[in-house]
């Protein structure tokens, strides 16, 4: 899949589903995810923070496999607590998705996961229902 594909199934999408591999389980966990694009990168903001259950599963296993409609990649995730970059994705979260339904959602707002979308294996697969974030 080339990454254009795959950015163009971001577009005008507001929700995207993510797999993460289970720290105890070994199992996959399909979540779906609000998100923002910034050039190349994708930026996730775990409902809960640090607390959330999904961004304690990539600090053990950092592999991610995103979907947006029938395009999906994986890709490495990098966990970040930096404080300006939290801020800076909780502001583009509050510009797409509104202020409100930010706080509304996200009770801790303490470390954000950017996933390159510039590299990595992608294929097609089937089409997901929407949802609101997950915990």
């Amino acid at each position: 899949m080339a990454q254009a594909d795959f950015t163009k199934a971001l577009r005008d999408r507001e929700e995207i589903t993510i797999t993460v591999k289970g720290r105890r389980s070994g199992r996959d966990i399909k979540l779906p995810v609000w998100f923002t694009q910034e050039g190349t990168t994708l930026w996730l903001l775990p409902v809960h923070g640090s607390r959330t259950q999904w961004f304690r599963n990539v600090l053990v296993d950092p592999t991610i496999t995103v979907r947006a409609g029938r395009q999906a990649l994986t890709a490495a995730g990098r966990p970040s607590r930096a404080r300006s970059a939290v801020q800076r994705v909780v502001e583009q979260f509050r510009k797409k998705y509104t202020a409100k339904l930010v706080a509304q959602y996200y009770d801790r707002t303490d470390v954000v996961v950017d996933v390159p979308i510039d590299a990595g294996a992608g294929r097609r697969t089937s089409r997901k229902r929407r949802a609101a974030p997950a915990n």
